[in-house]
């Protein structure tokens, strides 16, 4: 399985973005895409996950203005972020699971978020 992430980029405060995550490759192991962001010297940290039916979970620091969703025929998930907040700035990175909150087993490379103030 490969995972491509698209979307990053620099936004002001309050500003929106929406993150992409194609996966590719033996796709029908994938039950659960997540995002999750990593910033230089700290642990990654779960954003949001969502498994095939749509049922989603998110970190408390969302506060309802992420939602993750998912296109089952393209194997893709986004990530739309409105009300950004320069607390977000970040590399945004997109994992799957072979389980619903499973261990991730597959990584994508990340795509850079700058919230500016």
């Amino acid at each position: 399985v490969q995972l491509q992430a698209s979307g990053g980029g620099l936004v002001q405060a309050g500003g929106s973005l929406e993150l992409s995550c194609a996966a590719s490759g033996s796709t029908a192991r994938i039950k659960d895409f997540g995002w999750y962001r990593q910033s230089p010297g700290m642990q990654r940290e779960i954003v949001a996950r969502i498994n095939r039916d749509g049922s989603a979970t998110y970190a408390d620091f969302v506060q309802g203005r992420f939602t993750i969703s998912v296109d089952n025929a393209k194997n893709t998930v986004l990530l739309q972020m409105n009300n950004l907040k320069p607390l977000d700035t970040d590399l945004y990175i997109c994992g799957a699971a072979e389980y619903w909150l499973g261990t991730v087993q597959y990584w994508g490379q990340g795509t850079l978020v700058t919230v500016s103030s």
